[in-house]
């Protein structure tokens, strides 16, 4: 296997890019910690963009979209055993900048204002949450000009805001969203799994069976599977933050393609999951 490049500062992918003019370029945003789920999202970049095409992974932990109290100081930062994650899947370059070069002036003045779309579920909790990613994947974009970019289902509302961004503002950039990768238990994959003791990590997988359980009841309508998978969390004693039936674009429930989203506490950790599920009349 070769060794990706490695893009130290914004200097380094402006020279990569323009060495790479006439290529097609799958860019995979994340901020570290590679497992699993990061690794499927490497797959399909390189799927999409074939043997001849570029795919870069950037790893920047960014403190724009931390709010006071959450864990930016604490978020794991494996750089090197991200690299190997990386060489495995064959990436073929790293962009992994300090912060000073992403935001050379400090805080940004001028930012990426998300809409209504930022104020419900994830962004009723973490307020300013969604304009600090919006705004850190429009300067990726804007460095490292994808013709396709790759983000995991399990965060769907940041999927759906990216989306809605890449819209709005006519970036010719191909928003695709990978499945959830999951543990044989169910529960997502994500970087804060650490987190959790060996007890909280049994209590973890109910979000996925409540998922399950709500897949299952939808055919009875949008109430119904909210009633399942709220009976699930109940036995095991957890209060979600929310837990909601909505429309694939987050709007109203309708009879038809929809989203279950769950937000809960286990233990001191936050963890969200999602699955699309099918409402009935």
């Amino acid at each position: 296997m070769t060794l990706p490049t490695l893009l130290s500062s914004t200097a380094d992918v402006r020279t990569f890019r323009a060495a790479s003019r006439d290529q097609r370029i799958a860019f995979v945003p994340t901020m570290g910690a590679l497992h699993n789920g990061h690794a499927s999202l490497m797959k399909l970049a390189r799927e999409r963009v074939g043997a001849d095409g570029i795919v870069i992974v950037s790893i920047f932990v960014n403190p724009l979209q931390f709010g006071a109290g959450e864990d930016l100081d604490r978020y794991p930062r494996t750089l090197e055993a991200d690299l190997k994650v990386c060489e495995r899947e064959g990436v073929d370059a790293v962009f992994a900048p300090a912060v000073d070069d992403v935001y050379p002036g400090g805080e940004p003045q001028v930012r990426i204002t998300p809409g209504p779309l930022a104020d419900i579920l994830e962004g009723a909790v973490r307020e300013g949450h969604f304009g600090g990613v919006l705004t850190v994947v429009a300067k990726l974009f804007g460095l490292v000009q994808p013709d396709v970019a790759i983000f995991g289902e399990k965060d769907y509302q940041q999927l759906a805001l990216i989306r809605r961004m890449a819209q709005d503002l006519n970036m010719p950039i191909d928003i695709v969203g990978a499945p959830t990768e999951r543990e044989p238990d169910g529960l997502a994959l994500s970087s804060r799994n650490v987190y959790l003791s060996p007890t909280d990590r049994q209590v973890a997988a109910s979000l996925s069976r409540a998922l399950r359980a709500g897949q299952a009841a939808a055919a009875g309508g949008a109430e119904a599977a909210g009633k399942a998978a709220s009976a699930v969390l109940a036995e095991v004693g957890i209060a979600p933050d929310y837990l909601v039936v909505t429309a694939k674009d987050l709007s109203q429930p309708v009879p038809g393609e929809g989203r279950m989203l769950i937000a809960a506490r286990v233990g001191t950790t936050r963890l969200i999951d999602n699955v699309s599920l099918t409402i009935g009349g």
